[in-house]
């Protein structure tokens, strides 16, 4: 909806008098949660989403600009995991009482950062698994279980979340990760609204062609 604001990713409420819709970046102030500009979540908090993550794991959540996130979608991160590789994935040295020093980082089954690329689109209660690396660009379907790696521009669906579709052909894709639009200034974004959401894909191939050319 066209106004006279400029948009500013370093406030929290990017629509006046509504609260239930947050810029992430400024929201949370963890050092392992790093956030682009302009990326949202459809609730009143982020870091409520994002659980188990410890320092002691060395594992951080890395998003992309522009990203879209929905109410309910949950980031699990490394400190969920219990040791796999004994006889018992009981974590005794949790608990008071029992005689358990903690694991060796080896013998944890840790899978480092997740990271979602720019321009993500992630549905309602969507769970992202730790270490998962979602490229530009990509859709997760509502209640979708994420435990691998999606490439850029794919939708994904389901527990656990496959693959349905390439939202465009390999040639657009490229195009579009040559391009990064999310890199540009805000005022070229803005002139670039009417290509952006352009249902015509052709006609956005051509003039992006054309701008990289």
């Amino acid at each position: 909806m066209p106004d006279t604001k400029k948009p500013d990713p370093n406030v929290i409420h990017p629509i006046h008098g509504y609260t239930n819709e947050i810029y992430v970046k400024p929201a949370t102030g963890n050092p392992n949660i790093i956030a682009g500009d302009f990326t949202y979540i459809a609730d009143r908090d982020f870091e409520s989403h994002v659980s188990h993550l410890y320092d002691w794991n060395g594992d951080k959540l890395i998003i992309g600009k522009f990203c879209q996130i929905a109410s309910g979608v949950e980031f699990l991160m490394n400190g969920a995991n219990h040791q796999m590789n004994a006889v018992t994935t009981f974590p005794f040295y949790t608990l008071e009482g029992w005689k358990m020093d903690p694991p060796k980082t080896s013998d944890m089954p840790l899978k480092g950062n997740t990271v979602i690329g720019n321009d993500v689109w992630i549905g309602q209660n969507a769970v992202i698994l730790p270490g998962v690396c979602i490229g530009d660009g990509a859709i997760i379907g509502a209640n979708s279980v994420v435990g691998s790696d999606v490439a850029p521009y794919t939708v994904v669906v389901g527990n656990p979340a496959r693959e349905i579709r390439k939202r465009f052909d390999n040639e657009m894709i490229d195009l579009l990760e040559r391009f990064q639009w999310w890199n540009k200034s805000v005022d070229e974004i803005n002139d670039l609204i009417p290509l952006l959401t352009c249902g015509d894909i052709e006609k956005v191939r051509t003039e992006i062609n054309a701008m990289l050319e």
